[in-house]
This record gives C-alpha cells, sequence and structure tokens, in this order.
C-alpha cells in the first residue's frame, strides 16, 4: 500500500505548522504538575538522544509508554501530553528525536521557529528514528519502576512513525496511532495496532480501508476508530482553550479514555 506523494504531504504539514497555535497553555499546566520528570541522554551508535521521561506517582511496577512527539518537535504540549498519561499510571519516555539536529547540536528547543522544526524532521532518516526509539525502548525496560511492557504512542508525522515501529520492534505489548499512515509492509508487525482518526481528516483517512485490508490479509491485529467532526491533530487541538471546533474536545477525550484503558489492559 502506498501514501501520498511526498511533496503534498509536506504541503500539508507546511499549513498545519502556519496554523499551529503558541502553547503557552501547555506550558504552564505542565509546570504545575506535582510528578517528577527529568531528562536523560541516551546513547547509540555514537549518538545522544535528549529524553524525557515522566514518572507517575503508584506504588508497583508500570508499564512504559514511549510517545513519538509531532512533526513540531518535541514541543511544549508533547511533553505536556507525556505527563498527563503518566498520571494515569505509566512511565512515560518522549524522546526529542531532533536531538543532534538543531543549532551547535541542540534539539527541538534550538530551532529557532516553527518551520525550522517541521522541515528538520520531515528529514530525519527512518533509520535513524527507530535507532533512536529503540534506545528509549532499552532504557524504559531496564527501568526499576518498570513492569518491563512496552507501548509506542505516535501523533500525527509521530503516528505514522508509531506504525513504522511496530513493524521493527518485535517486543511491544500494543502500538497507538493518532492520525498517522501505516508502512507498506506491515507483516512484520507482531503487536496490536490501535488508529484514533479524525472524521474531518481525509488525507489519512483515504488510507484507512487499504491498511485494514493489509493488516487482516497479514493477519495482524487491526482496530481503527474515527471521531466524527474532529480533524487532524485533535489531540492536541481539543486542549488548546483557542480552538472552536467543538467535535475536536469529544474527539480528545474520547481517545484519551481509550487510550488509558488499553494500556491497563495490557
Amino acid at each position: 500500500m502506498k501514501n501520498l506523494p511526498r511533496a503534498a504531504t509536506l504541503l500539508l504539514l507546511a499549513l498545519a505548522a502556519a496554523t499551529f497555535h503558541a502553547q503557552d497553555w501547555a506550558k504552564s499546566r505542565l509546570e504545575s504538575s506535582p510528578r517528577h520528570r527529568e531528562y536523560v541522554p541516551l546513547r547509540h551508535d555514537g549518538r545522544t538522544v535528549q529524553a524525557l521521561v515522566v514518572y507517575p506517582e503508584v506504588k508497583g511496577k508500570a508499564t512504559t509508554v514511549i510517545l513519538i512527539h509531532e512533526i513540531f518537535g518535541l514541543s511544549d504540549w508533547a511533553k505536556e501530553m507525556a505527563d498527563e498519561l503518566a498520571a494515569k499510571g505509566f512511565i512515560v519516555i518522549a524522546p526529542d528525536l531532533l536531538s543532534g539536529h538543531g543549532p551547535s547540536g541542540g534539539g527541538s528547543d534550538a530551532l529557532p521557529s516553527q518551520d525550522d522544526r517541521v522541515k528538520a524532521v520531515s528529514a530525519l532518516d527512518p533509520a535513524e528514528v527507530n535507532a533512536d526509539l529503540d534506545a528509549a525502548a532499552d532504557y524504559g525496560k531496564k527501568l526499576p519502576a518498570s513492569n518491563g511492557k512496552i507501548a509506542v504512542a505516535g501523533f500525527c508525522w509521530g503516528g505514522a512513525k508509531s506504525f513504522t515501529y511496530a513493524a521493527h520492534r518485535k517486543d511491544l505489548s500494543a502500538a497507538f496511532v493518532f492520525y498517522g499512515t501505516s508502512p507498506q509492509d506491515v507483516s512484520t508487525i507482531t503487536a496490536p495496532v490501535y488508529g484514533f482518526y479524525g472524521g474531518n481528516d481525509a488525507r489519512v483517512d483515504a488510507t484507512i480501508p487499504a491498511t485494514t485490508a493489509a493488516m487482516k490479509a497479514a493477519g495482524k491485529t487491526y482496530d481503527p476508530v474515527t471521531y466524527e467532526g474532529a480533524g487532524h491533530g485533535f489531540m492536541r487541538a481539543g486542549e488548546d482553550p483557542g480552538d472552536t471546533n467543538p467535535a475536536n474536545k469529544t474527539a480528545r477525550d474520547q481517545g484519551f479514555e481509550r487510550l488509558v484503558k488499553q494500556l491497563k489492559g495490557l
């Protein structure tokens, strides 16, 4: 199965970046969180990836979720979403996949504009992305507070990377794909894949029938849910106080509840 042409995809992503809202609200929520969070350097193959790790306030060992950011890099919203998941009882590791790609070897925060981050994420080497995610997963499995279970959840560009990572990593307990497309070859996927899509997202929604057919033919578990009236990026937009589409908030709330329910059932 084939995704849309790269030029069309980049154009749509550029348009999304142009309308991207400031995330002071997300930063404020994160700063008021009581949960422990820290940045850790994940090293592999001569490369260092900075990752945000957020711990839940729980008594027992917890499942680890690898959170893959949007095409906007490790934004304040991505960090805040990591904190929200940790609040539900999970260890969350959110690697900054732009580590080393910014000025002076910096990451997402070092790039001067949203457009710069979109271009930099779009240019990332897929093999490097998988290796960075492997470093995060390996780190998570070895944490004393971890129960050894690893899941991956990604959004937008990260949603597609979550699907691709499921085809790469064999010990995942589940993959959660938020408005992302699938890889061409799904035959190597071992974990169940749960999809979350906006009803007003024709670019991505057009790929769902082919993805469903390919996963069924390969004997894989794929459970897509579409939230009517919601647009692309509804998990972020549904939290944004400035968003004017009530369907985004409904989709965000229902999608988050579904995500947490599936994670707790692993």
